[in-house]
C-alpha cells in the first residue's frame, strides 16, 4: 500500500454551542489540516495522487469555505447578526469542533473522488483531531 499526505493550513473561527467550557464564546485557529491518501498501485506517473492536484482541489476548496471565516452551526444565534455584519461564514449542520471539521474536509475530498483514508486537523500545536472515512 502507498501512502502521501499533504500539509494545508488555514485560519478560522467558530464557537461550540451548549459546551460549558471556553469554546462556548467565538474564536479563532490557526488550523493545519493533514490529508493522507492511499492507493495499491500507482498511476501512470508513479503517484498515488499529485500533490499540486491536492493542493489545487482540496486546498482551493479549503480557501474559498473555510479558510478566514466563522465556521458555525446552522442555528447558532450568531449569524443573523454576521450576516447582517457581511461577515463570512461557513454554515454547518453539526457544532464546529476538530472532529466535525476533519470530517468536512474528508467529505469533500472523496466527493472529489481521491483516495483519501484520513484528515487529522490540528486546531492547536497541542490538540488535534482525525477522521478517517
Amino acid at each position: 500500500m502507498f501512502r502521501v499526505s499533504r500539509q494545508i493550513d488555514f485560519c478560522y473561527g467558530h464557537r461550540l454551542l451548549d459546551y460549558p467550557g471556553k469554546c462556548r464564546h467565538l474564536h479563532g485557529h490557526n488550523g493545519r489540516a493533514i490529508l493522507s491518501f492511499a492507493a495499491g498501485t500507482l498511476d501512470d506517473q508513479g503517484m498515488v495522487l499529485d500533490f499540486g492536484v491536492i493542493k489545487q482541489v482540496v486546498g482551493g476548496w479549503i480557501d474559498e469555505h473555510l479558510d478566514h471565516r466563522m465556521i458555525l452551526r446552522r442555528d447558532d444565534p450568531a449569524v443573523p447578526l454576521l450576516q447582517e455584519l457581511g461577515e463570512p461564514l461557513h454554515l454547518i449542520d453539526v457544532n464546529p469542533t476538530a472532529e466535525n471539521i476533519a470530517r468536512l474536509i474528508a467529505d469533500y475530498a472523496v466527493a472529489q473522488g481521491f483516495p483519501i483514508v484520513e484528515v487529522r486537523l490540528w486546531e492547536t500545536p497541542h490538540c488535534f483531531a482525525t477522521f478517517r472515512p
